[in-house]
């Protein structure tokens, strides 16, 4: 669907909300807690997005030449907004992103008027039915998703959260969540730090709550498969028990 700029803030140092909206809205359907999809963003001295028109966009993405080819970025949806036929996400951006980061960049000069792309893909969430309680961890790339949990869960599944951002400024004072959730904002602060150490390390160290619990983990993807191999090997978690995302890999671009 191609969807329209409507507005964007800088909510901390370290990240953007941009709001996007517009007739294909309608063909949206809301289908998960932690729904996500692809990003189709005009490369420099595009005029207009060339999409691809096939299931298989991937190979036809690839043969685009590089001047027709938009770059292509994966993130959450943070926030639907029917009353304007739209829907908020957030970008973790950093200092040098405006120069760089094609994702970053675009919310960094992104303005409303201005066309996108997106294709659906859907959501990873499904808590077990038998679980007494939630462990979300992610850094700040998984931050969208794990906010969006909170705020659409109920009481019955309360959380404990193990979230890593760039720096303090960063961390959100106000967060809706289902009672009796435990928040634990794990600020880096150290622009050399490998995004995710933090996060893992806590989980690591932490004593968790009695009970069967669903566990959902994302970010850099040292860390979703290291809290997972740490939960089935040293706390004896079914693996069925987790859902795990590799959402980017240190010194890699993704699509």
């Amino acid at each position: 669907m191609t969807l329209t700029v409507q507005g964007r803030e800088r909510i901390s140092p370290h990240f953007m909300s941009v709001t996007l909206g517009g007739e294909d809205f309608r063909h949206l359907e809301q289908s998960g807690y932690d729904q996500a999809g692809r990003f189709f963003i005009p490369g420099p001295g595009q005029a207009e997005i060339v999409l691809p028109s096939s299931e298989r966009w991937m190979l036809q993405f690839a043969l685009q030449s590089s001047a027709k080819r938009p770059r292509v970025r994966t993130y959450s949806i943070r926030r639907f907004r029917p009353e304007i036929a739209g829907f908020d996400i957030e970008i973790a951006v950093h200092e040098n992103d405006v120069d760089g980061a094609p994702g970053a960049t675009w919310a960094l000069t992104a303005e409303p008027g201005d066309k996108i792309a997106f294709l659906d893909e859907g959501h990873s969430y499904a808590p077990t039915p038998d679980a007494a309680w939630q462990l979300l961890v992610g850094d700040e790339s998984a931050l969208p998703a794990i906010l969006s949990i909170l705020e659409r869960s109920t009481d019955a599944l309360p959380a404990e959260v193990f979230l890593e951002v760039p720096a303090d400024a960063d961390i959100r004072r106000e967060i809706t969540a289902p009672a009796a959730t435990e928040i634990h904002w794990l600020p880096r602060n150290e622009p050399a730090m490998r995004p995710g150490t933090l996060a893992l390390r806590a989980v690591r160290d932490a004593r968790l709550r009695p009970g069967p619990f669903y566990t959902w983990t994302a970010g850099e993807s040292s860390l979703p498969t290291g809290i997972r191999r740490h939960l089935t090997g040293e706390r004896d978690v079914p693996g069925s028990d987790i859902a795990f995302r590799g959402y980017w890999k240190q010194g890699r671009a993704s699509l």
